[in-house]
């Protein structure tokens, strides 16, 4: 058997190897790292503490539609300044600058395809645009939304991810609250179903209006859903919260939700309901 001895001490290459940005992301629940592709493949969910990060339309849009595949409708629905809103600086500018560092034209997008071979519409907001806020375009594009889930008899899916009503453009962005909410009624009215999934964070006027008004109302396990802020109901009250107030699971438990699904079993779940909603439902 052949022995080697290092003859030489502290040897030091020429070039330092460097870790590649973004390949360890730390999971703010529990500190620990894990490595990006290990959360891509489980949908930005971590495996170890379940922890669900915040993702955007397109993972949504690909995991949920059947083989990623969908027409996306309301794209020429675009965001203006008619208020001619500033404040530490001018809401178009605001606006160029979100769709430049996001890709979006705006908060909201629209795709028609199928989930677990079942026709639906998903309309799937996006925080990355000014905090996913809801303004007039994401009223309008949602409105479009639910009209065709009637007019073409399919299932409608709404994702939330809002901090609330988009304060640049208002009353107009408030106006968009009972312009959704009198449009679902006309779909319940046709008997087209329609499921809300409420993610982290769902909030404000949000909440307030199309949020809540799912025929099944589903959360992520985690999520912050509600109306104010945890401080300023602390503020108004003047009483300290229960533990995990407006967190998902305390909504389930208090008859706000009718579900907690992971991210993971998020299709198969929709695609259940979707098969007992059209009536085609096949015990597996």
């Amino acid at each position: 058997m052949a022995w080697f001895k290092r003859k030489n001490s502290n040897i030091q290459t020429d070039q330092r190897k460097e870790m590649p940005e973004g390949v360890w992301v730390k999971v703010p629940t529990t500190g620990e790292t894990i490595h990006r592709r290990e959360l891509e493949d489980n949908l930005w969910v971590d495996p170890n503490s379940g922890h669900h990060f915040s993702i955007g339309s397109d993972t949504y849009f690909h995991f949920l539609f059947d083989d990623g595949e969908y027409e996306e409708i309301g794209q020429n629905i675009l965001p203006n300044d008619p208020l001619d809103f500033v404040d530490r600086k001018k809401y178009n500018d605001r606006l160029v600058a979100a769709q430049k560092k996001t890709n979006l034209t705006d908060a909201v997008r629209v795709g028609i395809g199928k989930v677990r071979k079942n026709d639906a519409i998903i309309a799937c907001m996006d925080f990355r645009f000014i905090g996913g806020s809801m303004g007039s375009v994401v009223g309008e594009r949602l409105a479009l939304a639910i009209d065709t889930a009637r007019e073409q008899k399919k299932a409608l899916i709404i994702i939330s991810q809002s901090g609330g009503a988009r304060m640049m453009e208002s009353v107009l962005s408030l106006m968009q609250m009972a312009k959704t909410s009198a449009k679902l009624a006309l779909l319940s009215e046709e008997g087209v179903p329609y499921i809300s999934v409420m993610t982290n964070p769902t909030t404000g006027g949000v909440t307030a209006s199309y949020a809540m008004l799912g025929d099944f109302n589903i959360g992520e396990p985690g999520a912050l859903i509600g109306f104010a802020g945890p401080r300023v109901i602390r503020q108004t009250i003047g009483r300290d919260l229960p533990e995990g107030f407006q967190t998902s699971e305390y909504l389930l438990e208090h008859g706000f939700l009718d579900f907690i699904v992971p991210r993971t079993h998020m299709r198969s779940r929709i695609g259940r309901l979707l098969n007992i909603l059209n009536n085609n439902y096949e015990k597996k």
